[in-house]
């Protein structure tokens, strides 16, 4: 009876989190704007990744960012002074984002800015492997970032972000040389899970992949 109520509870929190999800999509296409949610776990390079973005494409795209974080406004600090809207996001105990969240970012950036001028809003989602992947927030795609430092089998014990994600990027490629690490291998665990994802191994550091990174973000606008 537990494991059952259990079950419907998690079925009604999805379903609610959707319904939200779809209307925070419908905000999007109304103004033309292509969402994406970039999802990991801590310490993968979700931020550098982010600031090199707007660094870069900064004269040829208008971009904001919803920034989530259990606490603190760090991150979202660091990406203020590449001049992009920055709406910072504290979800205090919860380990994801949810639609509700991002739904009040959202709100946020259209009440300060005209929203009709923005072509791209990043959701960066709570460092966690498993939660984010599971709650959508109206976004159009799915990016997810593994490092080369976190092994070469995580696609395999944490399968859903890995199924969910439309991009798959594979981070700071330049610490390589310093790892037992299999490139190989990873792809072939990620391409188990999803045959039909991109996947672009990069370095913030050194900008390898970056520019097929910019490239695969001009198809989705």
């Amino acid at each position: 009876m537990h494991q059952t109520f259990n079950a419907a509870l998690e079925i009604n929190l999805l379903h609610a989190n959707q319904t939200g999800a779809d209307h925070n999509r419908a905000h999007f296409d109304e103004w033309g704007i292509t969402c994406l949610n970039l999802m990991s776990s801590p310490g993968a390079g979700k931020t550098v990744l982010l600031e090199r973005t707007l660094f870069t494409l900064k004269q040829e795209l208008k971009m904001a960012v919803i920034e989530g974080d259990m606490t603190t406004e760090l991150d979202a600090d660091r990406l203020r002074q590449y001049g992009a809207p920055v709406i910072a996001i504290n979800t205090g105990r919860s380990c994801h984002l949810d639609s509700q969240m991002v739904s009040g970012g959202i709100h946020t950036l259209a009440q300060t800015y005209n929203p009709l001028e923005f072509d791209l809003v990043f959701v960066e989602n709570v460092g966690n492997l498993v939660c984010p992947a599971e709650f959508e927030v109206g976004e159009h795609a799915k990016v997810a970032l593994i490092s080369v430092t976190e092994g070469e089998d995580k696609p395999l014990k944490y399968p859903i972000m890995f199924q969910e994600a439309d991009c798959l990027l594979i981070t700071k490629t330049d610490l390589v040389p310093y790892l037992e690490f299999d490139m190989q291998r990873l792809e072939s665990n990620v391409r188990q899970m999803n045959p039909q994802v991109t996947i672009i191994p990069l370095s913030a550091k050194t900008g390898e992949g970056l520019e097929q990174w910019f490239d695969w973000l001009r198809t989705q606008i």
